[in-house]
């Protein structure tokens, strides 16, 4: 966003202010609250559909939802709220609306199976309910990051971009350890077939909560630029702001690093959806040998994948901490890499290991992927932006992040069965998908370079 790129009749552009330490804090430390509701979903999703009967080679359909929901309302959110300017804010009202009905479906979603409803009625709910979550929280997590594109300089966008990732990931930390911390102080861990346990009930209804606290700490506390004040940072015709270009159009010119690093997602995030879809089968099947989702080794394996990515999201907060101290904008491209190398090597760990302990070396690697991963490229591609139609253009990028996750949950369909239905195989394939993606980064071309 805060780039050079105004044209020639536009007024001159102002620089975007230095913001305090405690701003950047106020608009980052809510995707705490907002990742807590996307991390009990994936690290639960498979665990869930699995205890409430779903067919292992049919998980897939399940999985399409999500990212679906993602490639539908995040551009919708990004058009309408670039031109929204109301007394509540620009991107906040979004915020106001989508954090309350995630809240209520993150209570409704693990109660699936407690409604008395039949087994094809009870999927149908559950997945019914996994597209309402993915939708609500997809329009609470937009405004984040539109807001760091809007009022953030060159110069504090790489440490905003972390924050917000290190917030996201120790929100992850609290979500996924709570149903293994439950479990601990006694709160049931199985329950009848067909139920989902109570302590991945009362898991969702802690993340509610704080899905909720979390996002009003941040309403009150980031104002926004109003239109003159934005219009004048960025270098923009007030009236400009007022056209309203169809997403289509905006593909249409959208600058060349806004593909070049979608190319980069279709391998990294093709990988994340196969971890969340197998890796709490695949856990169960190396380490405590069982593929049976009603067995109390199964559910045992799906707390410890909870534990798992507690790890993966302790070491993406402290690997960005790293990163930062090393970071500059012309360095991107590098620790990108660097990342996708370090993830790959976690998933081959991952698929091919039987230690339980040995997999809490593979998740730190796949935590330094995933952060870096995170930052780097929206820092990519919003430094190539000039600030006009910004909430737009992010909204779009994130069908790159969508878009994978779809193909891989078909290609699923035809792998799955291929490789003799070997969740941990499909964890080596993901691998080899991140592997790919180092390659695809030098197609990127940096404004900083």
């Amino acid at each position: 966003m805060a780039t050079n790129d105004s044209n020639t009749s536009a007024p001159k552009k102002n620089t975007l202010p230095k913001l305090s330490l405690m701003t950047i804090f106020g608009m980052t430390f809510g995707f705490f609250g907002v990742n807590m509701a996307f991390s009990l979903q994936s690290s639960q999703m498979g665990r869930i559909f699995q205890t409430l009967g779903a067919d292992p080679t049919k998980l897939g359909f399940f999985f399409l939802l999500p990212p679906l929901a993602g490639m539908i309302i995040q551009p919708l959110v990004g058009k309408y709220s670039d031109r929204t300017w109301n007394r509540f804010g620009r991107r906040m009202p979004y915020l106001m609306i989508g954090a309350p009905i995630a809240a209520l479906v993150m209570i409704l979603l693990p109660n699936a199976g407690s409604l008395g409803l039949k087994h094809l009625q009870v999927l149908a709910f559950g997945a019914a309910a996994i597209a309402a979550l993915d939708l609500s929280s997809n329009v609470c997590m937009q405004p984040f990051k539109m807001i760091i594109g809007d009022m953030v300089n060159e110069d504090q966008k790489d440490l905003a971009f972390s924050w917000q990732q290190s917030f996201s990931n120790l929100g992850g930390v609290l979500a996924t350890m709570i149903p293994f911390i439950l479990t601990l102080i006694g709160v049931p861990n199985v329950a009848k077939s067909g139920e989902v346990p109570m302590s991945v009930k009362l898991a969702f209804y802690i993340g509610a909560a704080v899905l909720l606290l979390t996002a009003l700490l941040t309403i009150m506390s980031v104002h926004e630029y109003n239109p003159e004040e934005y219009a004048k940072y960025h270098g923009i015709e007030e009236q400009k702001q007022q056209k309203q270009p169809s997403l289509l159009a905006l593909l249409k010119k959208a600058p060349r690093a806004f593909w070049e690093v979608s190319f980069v997602q279709l391998f990294t995030w093709f990988a994340f959806q196969y971890l969340w879809t197998y890796g709490t089968g695949a856990i169960a099947q190396n380490v405590w040998n069982t593929t049976n989702p009603a067995s109390a080794g199964y559910q045992a394996a799906g707390n410890w994948f909870g534990v798992l990515t507690c790890v993966e999201s302790l070491a993406a907060v402290v690997w960005g901490m790293f990163v930062i101290s090393k970071s500059k904008p012309q360095s991107r491209k590098l620790w990108f890499k660097i990342s996708l190398v370090i993830g790959g090597l976690g998933f081959l760990l991952t698929a091919f290991t039987h230690s339980q302990y040995m997999l809490i070396v593979a998740f730190a690697f796949i935590g330094i992927r995933f952060l870096t991963m995170q930052t780097q490229s929206l820092s990519l591609v919003t430094e190539s932006l000039n600030g006009e139609n910004e909430g737009a253009y992010l909204g779009l990028f994130n069908c790159s992040i969508c878009l994978p996750q779809i193909i891989a949950s078909l290609a699923s369909f035809v792998i799955f069965p291929l490789i003799g239905k070997s969740m941990p195989g499909m964890l080596m394939i993901a691998g080899a998908a991140l592997l790919v993606g180092v390659f695809a980064v030098n197609l990127i071309h940096s404004k900083f370079e």
